[in-house]
């Protein structure tokens, strides 16, 4: 059932309406609750596919479902139809105003409407995709105050990484930082790239949603097995790989990969006196988890994340 969750009045008679659809089981809810929540950065696109595989494997076994499924899958509507990351028009990026206000401006209202709307729910999974510069390896990161709660939920949702961010690395205004303090489980995925889908990603995510659904007694059909997740509960394990000049970089890897130090990941070219100007090679053993997407770069520009092995003994 599709519900509208909050709405405003636009100049020239428009509304926007931000909605959600329901999905409930056919005989009545146990009282548990799922809410998917992507589309809060309008170039972020890889939730959508997985909000749309979710409901499609509800209805194909309706029969399984024992509580209720919330999918909010355009929670920025207007940055989405204008591929834009923030709310157009307002130069705002929409996951710095949680929890809004309701006798705040239009924005701090609709974020106010929406942390209400999730109130309730069992657990909440917010989904984002990279950036357009950088593509990412499924991965959940974690405020570190809230592990011993979401790492056991993120451990089931069949991703590759638990990145587990420092206290002080943590913006309050976020969603997912809202819905913590308010007792609610929030898991922040992010994987892919801006303004793509990656269907083998989506359908990896979604496979560890109905493992969390099974958990939460909100699903009782068969479910994949899970992969086990690498986690990183220390800043010093991720090496952070910065373009040494300006051009454009060809990469010559694939993130997820291993590599080992002083490897050759990929080289920066000056098209214009068509040269080589520098090889970029890993700085240290690990697992290559994130890497330029987008080819122009700047000095300083981020390049790749490496996690790093951990020595043993």
């Amino acid at each position: 059932m599709i519900r509208t969750v909050a709405k405003t009045e636009l100049p020239v008679d428009e509304v926007l309406s931000i909605r959600k659809n329901r999905i409930e089981p056919e005989k009545g809810s146990n009282g548990k609750r799922l809410s998917i929540v992507t589309g809060i950065h309008g170039d972020e696109l890889e939730g959508q596919f997985v909000c749309y595989e979710v409901s499609r494997r509800i209805k194909e076994h309706p029969e399984y479902l024992k509580g209720t499924v919330d999918i909010y899958p355009a929670m920025n509507p207007f940055g989405i139809n204008s591929v834009t990351r923030g709310i157009p028009a307002f130069d705002l990026d929409m996951n710095r105003i949680f929890p809004g206000r309701e006798d705040g401006d239009m924005n701090e209202y609709l974020a106010s409407k929406i942390i209400e709307d999730l109130k309730g729910s069992d657990l909440c999974i917010d989904i984002h995709a990279s950036n357009i510069y950088l593509t990412e390896v499924p991965q959940i990161r974690i405020n570190e105050i809230n592990r011993d709660v979401l790492v056991p939920l993120a451990k089931l949702a069949n991703i590759d990484l638990i990145w587990i961010h420092g206290n002080s690395t943590v913006l309050e205004a976020t969603l997912a930082y809202s819905m913590n303090s308010r007792n609610v489980p929030t898991l922040v995925v992010e994987m892919g790239v801006g303004m793509r889908i990656t269907q083998e990603y989506g359908n990896q995510l979604t496979d560890g949603i109905f493992r969390l659904m099974k958990e939460l007694e909100i699903w009782s059909g068969p479910v994949a097995e899970v992969r086990e997740p690498v986690i990183s509960d220390n800043p010093s394990d991720v090496e952070f790989l910065n373009a040494p000049v300006s051009g454009v970089f060809i990469k010559d890897i694939l993130h997820g990969s291993n590599v080992r130090k002083g490897q050759h990941l990929g080289y920066i070219v000056d098209p214009l006196n068509g040269e080589r100007v520098s090889d970029v090679k890993s700085p240290v053993d690990g697992w290559l988890f994130t890497i330029r997407e987008y080819p122009i770069v700047d000095e300083g520009s981020l390049m790749a994340r490496i996690l790093r092995v951990k020595s043993e003994g």
